[in-house]
């Protein structure tokens, strides 16, 4: 793993032996398994689907599940997959991955990208690293199966289908998931974020944001092109609501207060010389708390109802909340098993930041700093610096400069460098020669051809010479 910011050990957090040599009884067989989890994230790659269309996603997972001994379940809530794997007494921790993917072209070079297009002509590609999350959620599962001995429970591996649309969890409740496969104690998932590779990120409270999906139609009054006083654009509507739409964030909530306010899609019309009768914009809204989620929402309406009143549109807009989810709250005591478990990986230690509260240290501890973990929005294991060393910061090298323009040999690194420091000035009106001033006091021309200046004075060529007649 890799190193996170000023790791220190933190007195009194260490891992129960037990925990640690657990993970090495489970973790042994990971050698074995990876050639087969990048293999599957290759082909899922090259061959993504989008959401409610996972039929071949969902056939690998269950594939790869029936020969470890899951008790595999398909087309639960659509393409959904469920795999339960017992052994003996214990806990339910339910494993969830997602594995649609989303309308995008590819244009990452890569030998195994994906060149998937709809019958519609639409690209696809695993933007999102749901493939990742599938491949990873699959290894998991062989690496328990082949480690049993290692713990006691039932786990049970569930293939999401429709993430992106906010439907595929819902479509797997409503058939009966929990009830059909008993309810879980607890439930783990990940997602890819631009970190370190190697690193690992939990976070207490929130770890994902609520969404809601709003759609807005806008209605206008349709005519041609070249008479644009008959109609009433909604095209033009549409752009003012896109733009004080950009307010809600900036001037309608507290500093204090995160939401973000997108709008993924705008269309209008079909050709070039017609006015439309309306307009369609969609938009995503993601904040961390259901009381902001109402107000940005009543905002969006508010905006969209004003902007067509000073349009002079003929009808009020339609404001949609197609789709909503709640804040995902992590649970503080499974977060903290989970990052012991994590901590057990290659002796890992906590960054003095993501330490678990504790009363400031003494003189004697190490190094002498507080423990106190201020509130952050995550935490890192990482492999520990050796001992006795310390990151010192590096100062910036001055340069020496001089007053007449030049710069000695041993720091000259651009010749406009002195030159930022001068002033050209008229004194006397215009006619006069100008002056360069320094911060130390008047500049003296330099002689043409010496120093970095040298190229702002112009040499005095002699007179041409005259040929005698």
């Amino acid at each position: 793993m890799n190193e996170a910011e000023h790791p220190q050990p933190v007195p009194g957090t260490s891992v129960p032996s037990g925990l640690k040599a657990r993970a090495r009884r489970v973790l042994q067989h990971l050698d074995a398994v990876l050639p087969d989890v990048d293999a599957l994230y290759v082909d899922l790659h090259e061959h993504p689907e989008l959401s409610g269309h996972e039929a071949r996603t969902a056939s690998e997972v269950a594939r790869r599940l029936e020969p470890e001994g899951y008790e595999v379940s398909r087309d639960v809530g659509g393409h959904g997959v469920v795999g339960l794997l017992r052994n003996g007494d214990g806990p339910t921790v339910l494993l969830r991955g997602d594995m649609d993917a989303l309308p995008v072209e590819e244009k990452t070079g890569l030998p195994y990208a994906s060149r998937v297009r709809t019958e519609d002509g639409e690209p696809v590609m695993h933007a999102c690293g749901h493939d990742v999350h599938t491949a990873c959620l699959v290894g998991t599962a062989a690496v328990l199966a082949r480690s049993r001995d290692a713990w006691r429970g039932t786990v049970m591996v569930v293939g999401q289908p429709a993430e992106e649309t906010l439907q595929g969890a819902k479509a797997m409740l409503d058939a009966g998931l929990y009830a059909r496969f008993g309810t879980p104690d607890a439930v783990l998932g990940q997602h890819t974020a631009p970190l370190p590779v190697g690193t690992f990120m939990h976070r207490e409270g929130v770890a994902m944001m609520a969404s809601a999906h709003v759609r807005v139609r806008l209605f206008g009054r349709g005519a041609h092109g070249a008479m644009p006083e008959l109609s009433v654009d909604p095209v033009v509507l549409g752009a003012s609501v896109v733009m004080r739409l950009q307010t809600i964030v900036s001037r309608a909530l507290s500093p204090l207060e995160p939401a973000v306010v997108t709008v993924g899609q705008f269309q209008a019309g079909s050709r070039a010389n017609v006015i439309p009768d309306e307009a369609l914009l969609e938009l995503t809204v993601r904040t961390e708390d259901a009381g902001v989620q109402a107000r940005v929402l009543a905002a969006i309406e508010r905006i969209a109802k004003g902007e067509a009143a000073a349009s002079g549109a003929p009808r009020p807009p339609q404001v949609e909340v197609l789709e909503r989810t709640p804040v995902n709250r992590n649970d503080p005591a499974l977060l903290g098993r989970v990052r012991d478990a994590h901590a057990s990986v290659g002796r890992a230690r906590w960054c003095r930041a993501c330490s678990p509260p504790r009363a400031r240290t003494s003189p004697s501890s190490p190094r002498g700093r507080s423990t106190r973990c201020p509130p952050r929005t995550g935490s890192w294991a990482s492999r520990p610096r050796r001992p006795g060393r310390r990151r010192r910061a590096r100062r910036p090298r001055r340069r020496r400069r001089t007053c007449r323009g030049r710069t000695p040999a041993t720091t000259r690194r651009t010749a406009r460098a002195p030159a930022q420091r001068v002033r050209v000035t008229h004194r006397g009106g215009a006619g006069l020669p100008a002056r360069r001033q320094c911060r130390r006091g008047p500049l003296k021309r330099p002689r043409p051809g010496a120093g970095p200046l040298a190229r702002r004075v112009p040499r005095r060529l002699p007179p041409p010479r005259v040929p005698p007649s």
